[in-house]
C-alpha cells in the first residue's frame, strides 16, 4: 500500500527551514526524539500504547522508566524519569523543557556512573549565574536573565531536600508565569543532576523553526546552519556514539543489578492512565 502524504512533525528534519536559536533554555521543547532515540538506541524497550498519545519507556533491566504524556495542564509534567528500585528517585519536566537539555539529564543513564558524586554549582558559577546558600542549608542559583533558576530546598524541619529548575516569566502585575519547570528530589544521582546543568549553560545554538519557540522575543534565531540532511546526520552519528557506550554501562553494572520483571500489559495501561 502506498504511504499516503501526511503533514507531521515526524517529517522533521526535512520538514522545513532551521534556525539557529539562543539561548537554548528559552528556545521551547524541540524534537522529543532527541530523548526517546537515544534511549531506544542504548537499549530501552518501549512498552507504549500505540493507539494512545504517550511514549513508555524502561531501561534493559528495568530498574529505570520513562513516561512522556503530554497535558493540557499549564504546569503539568510531560516528562517522568524514575529509578523502580525501592526508595528509588524520581524526576518530572514541563512540555517546554528543551530536548537538547533534558537529553543531558537522561544520556547519563546511557553512561556508568562515576565514582565520586559531582556538584552542580561550580557548572553553574562558571557559567556566570550567581549562587547562595542559606544557613539552613538551602541553595540557590540564578542565571543572569533574572527569570531562570535552580534551587535546592529543605522543608521547614530541613529533614527532606528537593531540587527544582525553572524559568518564570513576570507577568508584569507582580506574579510570574512558567515556561517550563524541572523536578527533582534529594536522592537523583548527582550526575545526572550535573549533566542536566551542563547542558542548561552550553552556549551552542539549537536548531528550532521559525516560528517553533514559545516566546521569540526572548531568544535570537538566525537562519543559518544545519539543515535537513546534516542534522539527521547528526542524529544518527549521536545514535551511533551511544550504542557502544551504553553497552559498556550495562556490562559494568551488571555484576550488581539483578533484573526486575518485565512490565506486563496492565502496568503499561496504568503508565497510560496516570499523570
Amino acid at each position: 500500500m502506498t504511504r499516503p502524504y501526511i503533514a507531521s512533525a515526524a517529517d522533521d528534519p526535512w520538514s522545513r527551514i532551521w534556525w539557529d536559536t539562543t539561548p537554548r533554555h528559552l528556545a521551547g521543547p524541540g524534537d522529543p526524539r532527541h530523548v526517546t532515540q537515544a534511549l531506544r538506541a542504548g537499549g530501552w524497550k518501549n512498552f507504549g500504547d500505540p493507539d494512545f498519545p504517550h511514549v513508555v519507556l524502561a531501561s534493559p533491566d528495568y530498574q529505570h522508566t520513562l513516561v512522556l504524556e503530554p497535558t493540557p495542564e499549564a504546569y503539568g509534567s510531560w516528562w517522568r524519569i524514575a529509578s523502580t528500585a525501592w526508595a528509588g528517585w524520581h524526576a518530572s519536566f514541563g512540555g517546554n523543557t528543551p530536548a537538547e537539555i533534558l537529553a543531558g539529564f537522561t544520556d547519563g543513564l546511557l553512561q556508568p556512573e562515576p565514582a565520586t558524586e559531582v556538584d552542580i554549582w561550580p557548572t553553574l558559577q562558571a557559567a556566570g549565574w550567581s549562587y547562595e546558600r542559606d544557613e539552613r542549608g538551602n541553595e540557590r542559583a540564578h542565571h543572569p536573565d533574572g527569570i531562570t533558576s535552580i534551587e535546592r530546598s529543605g522543608t521547614l524541619t530541613g529533614d527532606y531536600f528537593s531540587w527544582k529548575a525553572e524559568v518564570a516569566l513576570p507577568t508584569g502585575l507582580g506574579g510570574h508565569r512558567r515556561l517550563w519547570h524541572g523536578y527533582f528530589d534529594d536522592r537523583t544521582p548527582r550526575h545526572l543532576l550535573a549533566g542536566f546543568a551542563t547542558a542548561l549553560v552550553d552556549p551552542t545554538p539549537v536548531s528550532r523553526g521559525h516560528y517553533d519557540v514559545p516566546h521569540s522575543h526572548l531568544v535570537t534565531q538566525v537562519e543559518r546552519g544545519a539543515q535537513g540532511e546534516q542534522l539527521a546526520a547528526a542524529r544518527e552519528a549521536r545514535l551511533t556514539a551511544i550504542r557502544p557506550s551504553a553497552r559498556k554501562a550495562r556490562r559494568s553494572a551488571a555484576p550488581t543489578t539483578r533484573p526486575a520483571a518485565a512490565p506486563d500489559a496492565e502496568a503499561s495501561r496504568s503508565a497510560a492512565r496516570s499523570r
